[in-house]
């Protein structure tokens, strides 16, 4: 499927339904050879990717990924934004405390995450990313730069085979226990989950903020970028 690049990066949403066609391994192999061509410091490539298949590890998988979920919506229900590096941490703490009473309410996705058509555990290699910001008293951030542009070119090439799909970071929140699932060494963690397959729906009209929203002149506080 031919795709104009701008349309693209226009139009491709998140997808969390998907119909029950299988994809086939020749496919998921495609998507990853075009993804590879992802930028990262130093060309240094430090994905690592596990596509997980036996359904034991998969409903193990999914079972991870609902006890995050469940402190996700606690969290956004208390009015808080979730997992949030600058938040009210008491608050937090008393929505995750509250998390179990939203079992079995967490919707098709995270509920049926199993049955997906494609699982990608995404993990990064500590030892090769540059994280210039490691040391910084506060949340470091840089080092996902090695790696999100990977898992951003997953999703566009999926859409180039007529797929669709998301991105999670919600199985990070449970790293031991998913690293212990797939035999993950300890330089490596967990960087997200990428949940592809054929789209119920493929939507193309998304709504997002204005350039003059993010983006300003000289200063943070400096006017805004008008065209």
């Amino acid at each position: 499927m031919s795709l104009d690049l701008v349309t693209t990066l226009r139009s491709t949403g998140a997808v969390r339904a998907f119909r029950p066609d299988a994809v086939p391994d020749d496919v998921v192999v495609r998507v990853l050879d075009t993804a590879r061509f992802a930028p990262s410091g130093g060309n240094r490539q430090g994905w690592r990717v596990v596509l997980v298949k036996d359904a034991s590890v998969r409903r193990s998988l999914r079972d991870l990924y609902l006890e995050g979920w469940y402190e996700y919506l606690s969290q956004r229900a208390a009015g808080l934004v979730p997992f949030a590096p600058v938040t009210d941490d008491a608050a937090e703490a008393a929505a995750n405390a509250s998390a179990s009473d939203l079992r079995g309410m967490g919707g098709d996705f995270a509920e049926r995450l199993d049955e997906a058509p494609v699982l990608l555990v995404l993990l990064a290699d500590l030892r090769v990313i540059a994280a210039v910001d490691k040391s910084f008293d506060r949340y470091t951030l840089a080092g996902g730069a090695s790696i999100y542009p990977f898992a951003w070119s997953v999703l566009l090439a999926a859409r180039a085979e007529g797929l669709g799909g998301v991105m999670t970071t919600m199985p990070v929140r449970r790293e031991p226990e998913v690293k212990s699932l797939l035999h993950v060494p300890d330089e490596l963690v967990v960087a997200g989950l990428l949940v592809l397959g054929v789209p119920v729906h493929q939507p193309t009209k998304l709504t997002r903020n204005t350039v003059e929203s993010f983006t300003t002149v000289d200063r943070y506080d400096g006017p805004p970028l008008r065209p």
